[in-house]
């Protein structure tokens, strides 16, 4: 008799963790859902739209075109493909390098600046130059750029 009362009891205790873990997952649920719809209603103002990019800063075209392959530390990633390192790189310090690579692509990479203009290709390739462990102070000109787009 005690043996049953014991088990009864342990069911009891197991439907009330099992209800609380069904009531659980459905608020977890419901605040996934709202973030969701919070997050298609925000406008997206930070991402360029269409075939150009519209950011002007070296940073904010470092973040848009170029940290989802280098990475935000600008130190490459190896998984469905190798991503070299822009951190400490010694290629960089020739601002032709950086600036070719950018307008005509190389490899893997494509053309990203085709999507830009001269000024936004100075600017992203000056950025990656002066940041993440680099100090090639010799900045690109937009003049530079324009000499390394096809057809000049």
């Amino acid at each position: 008799m005690a043996l049953i009362r014991i088990k009864q009891s342990i069911s009891a205790i197991s439907r009330g963790w099992f209800t609380i873990a069904l009531a659980l997952s459905f608020v977890l649920i419901s605040h996934a859902t709202d973030a969701d719809e919070e997050t298609r209603s925000r406008p997206l103002t930070s991402l360029s739209m269409g075939f150009r990019f519209t950011e002007s800063t070296g940073e904010e075209l470092f973040a848009s075109a170029c940290q989802g392959c280098h990475m935000p530390d600008g130190k490459g990633a190896v998984g469905a493909g190798a991503y070299p390192s822009l951190a400490q790189n010694s290629n960089l310090e020739s601002g032709g390098y950086p600036v070719y690579v950018v307008v005509r692509g190389q490899r893997a990479m494509p053309p990203l600046g085709a999507m830009m203009s001269d000024a936004q290709v100075a600017a992203v390739v000056n950025y990656v130059r002066t940041h993440f462990g680099n100090a090639y102070r010799d900045a690109v000109s937009a003049d530079d750029v324009k000499l390394v787009r096809p057809g000049k």
